[in-house]
């Protein structure tokens, strides 16, 4: 498939998606605290989504059960939300979550800290953030697909972290997965052009240990391989003339 050049009808209509999108992480970061289970994060996410005429684009999505990946710890992404995983102090976790809004997605991930958490997790929650707008920066027309991927890379690396490979960004649209491919790490080559009303989720997944993962036997959960910490930040963006624009945007938490 290629590549699709969204019309303005179509990004009014993302645009709306992705201010939902940000509304809904907003209210979910205030449930994050000790002894809450990641089936209530769940349950709260859907009904927010709901609450606003959107549909949970995660729900049934290739078969996952849930509107919310919840990824605790050394779970990278993909974390199935369930009763029995209930968050302690010093634990952090990912919520990585979408809507659709007449037809068009919003694609959003953040990683927050629950109680007390180590120096060293905090470290790891602000790099990842921080790649993805290191990342951002590059995200013009006339630039390239992979400029992204090298800021992404060289930001997380030179803070000492390592970037998983397996796991992408991705263009969206009508769909949650469209054309391009986005690595959070440079790969051999420049990669396409980029150009104005092109929309994408850009998502740094960024680990405190070695880059190397694995899947649970759930099919869904990934893990880092040697049980470190992982964080994950991903927002909606807009090419544009000039400086990109962000589509699952809130100024009080981005």
């Amino acid at each position: 498939m290629a590549v699709t050049i969204k019309s303005e009808h179509e990004i009014e209509l993302m645009r709306e998606a992705g201010r939902i999108l940000a509304i809904v992480h907003d209210e979910l970061a205030k449930i994050i605290r000790p002894g809450v289970s990641t089936f209530e994060i769940n349950r709260k996410c859907e009904e927010i989504i709901r609450s606003y005429d959107c549909i949970p684009s995660f729900l049934n999505y290739q078969g996952f059960p849930a509107s919310v990946c919840t990824s605790i710890n050394e779970q990278v992404v993909h974390g199935i939300p369930d009763k029995k995983n209930i968050l302690k102090d010093g634990d952090i976790i990912s919520l990585d979550t979408g809507v659709i809004y007449k037809g068009y997605q919003s694609d959003a991930a953040r990683t927050h800290a629950v109680g007390e958490i180590s120096p060293e997790d905090q470290k790891l929650i602000d790099v990842t953030k921080q790649s993805f707008f290191e990342g951002m920066k590059m995200a013009k027309a006339g630039n390239h697909l992979y400029d992204i991927s090298k800021a992404i890379q060289d930001y997380a690396e030179s803070n000492g972290f390592s970037v998983v490979r397996e796991m992408v960004g991705h263009g969206i649209g009508k769909e949650m997965h469209e054309e391009p491919q986005i690595p959070n790490f440079k790969p051999i080559g420049r990669g396409m052009k980029l150009r104005a009303g092109m929309t994408f989720a850009v998502e740094p997944m960024i680990n405190r240990g070695k880059k190397e993962i694995w899947i649970l036997d759930d099919g869904w959960t990934c893990v880092t391989r040697d049980g470190m910490n992982s964080a994950h930040y991903e927002n909606t963006l807009l090419i544009t003339e000039g400086e990109p624009e962000l589509l699952s945007y809130n100024k009080d938490l981005v």
